[in-house]
């Protein structure tokens, strides 16, 4: 299908350029007309950097849960208000910063002007917009309380993206020291110790044994042997990332990560805490169990957690309950599970999930606190370490050379 590049104005009067593939210039100054107030000169596509930079954006470009969450409330806000849903995608799809979600927002509106509903508008669009998402806008559709879900769904993103800021900045600081301390490790093996290998080799002085390793890694470290030792750790990296998109791999990696020390109670008090929200969201908002299930399923982010979740359905299906099908399972915390038994026999389900993803929100950022109190002097211990070792490894030499002049 050829592509078309327009001259348009949006309805700020911004003049921009859109790239667009239609079967002729006619069909799209169409299109372009139901996003665009102003459409102006339209041509075949040729080689225009400005084009090619709007698409290169365009494809770095990532949805993240912040943008989502904002996107939402402000949606939310104007539907309250009483603007029509078409207004409300027109102005947030013009106003949104990243270039995905407002190419989204703008194809979106065209196809709700022509009739369809926003739920399946928006499942058009699973980069931006997930299963999560649409069944909600779905469930308020049919509701007729978009608002209401709307609301719900910029409360949840904002707290999933708390949880995802507690866990990185628990990751920050390990990864920030870590690369700190290869650099000074790299730094005094190339540059400070061939210095001292010279002064030895000139004295003729027998070297100790930590000194000649040291002088040996330093000698590997400025050869063309380390190409391939640097060039191993990427593909490490690659190896892993395939082994994990096995359903092997998977279970294996996602069974580790729940066992780590340190990092394994995180890990599973913040997949509690999200199974916990998004469920209690969804069944808040009218969505039918099954449905919630598999949901939380997509979006539980571990793969023991999704087969616990699968083998719970398949025992509400037959007519057991969540909290002893979760109980099998053997992942969930006791005090969790409890909770979910009180909130079953109270018919209060949704009300107890959001008060147990509480307290897990609340032990993830304790337990965030506590690992970086208990990470910040182990590294520093580790570079100090690993600095000394350096200096004694240069220093044991002369220790010789001074009893030898004695």
């Amino acid at each position: 299908m050829p592509i078309y590049v327009a001259d348009v104005r949006d309805r700020t009067g911004k003049a921009k350029k859109e790239k667009i593939e239609a079967n002729s210039p006619e069909v799209a100054r169409s299109i372009l007309s139901n996003r665009y107030p102003a459409v102006g000169k339209i041509a075949p596509a040729g080689i225009d950097l400005d084009v090619y930079l709007a698409q290169f954006e365009l494809m770095m470009a990532k949805v993240t849960v912040k943008d989502k969450a904002v996107f939402s409330r402000q949606f939310s806000v104007m539907i309250n208000a009483g603007v029509a849903i078409v207004r409300c995608l027109g102005v947030l799809g013009e106003q949104a910063s990243n270039p995905k979600l407002r190419k989204a927002l703008t194809a979106i509106n065209a196809e709700v002007q022509e009739g369809n509903n926003l739920s399946d508008a928006m499942a058009k669009h699973p980069e931006v917009f997930d299963k999560l998402y649409v069944c909600m806008i779905q469930a308020g559709e049919v509701g007729g309380v978009l608002d209401e879900v709307l609301n719900r769904l910029a409360t949840l993103l904002e707290d999933m993206a708390r949880l995802q800021n507690q866990i990185k900045s628990a990751m920050a600081y390990p990864v920030a020291v870590g690369s700190l301390a290869v650099l000074v490790f790299f730094a005094m093996t190339m540059f400070l110790i061939p210095v001292f290998a010279g002064i030895f080799e000139g004295l003729g002085v027998e070297l100790p044994l930590l000194t000649q390793i040291m002088l040996n890694i330093s000698a590997v470290m400025r050869s063309p042997a380390i190409i391939p030792i640097i060039g191993s750790f990427p593909g490490s990296v690659f190896v892993i990332k395939k082994y994990y998109a096995t359903p092997m791999g998977q279970l294996q990696i996602d069974q580790l990560l729940l066992k780590l020390p340190l990092f394994g109670d995180l890990n599973e008090k913040s997949a509690v805490a999200r199974f916990c929200r998004v469920f209690g969201t969804l069944t808040r908002s009218g969505v039918p169990i099954l449905n919630c299930l598999d949901i939380v399923q997509e979006t539980s982010g571990n793969v023991i957690i999704a087969n616990a979740i699968a083998g719970a359905k398949r025992e509400i299906q037959e007519g057991g309950m969540l909290s002893v099908a979760l109980e099998r399972a053997a992942v969930f915390p006791p005090l969790a599970l409890q909770m979910m038994t009180i909130g079953e026999e109270t018919g209060e389900l949704d009300s107890m999930m959001m008060k147990v993803a509480d307290f897990y929100e609340d032990e993830v950022e304790q337990a965030v606190k506590a690992l970086t109190s208990v990470l910040e002097p182990l590294m520093m211990v580790a570079i100090a370490g690993l600095v000394g070792v350096i200096l004694l490894s240069m220093y044991l030499p002369m220790f010789k050379i001074f009893e030898a002049l004695g």
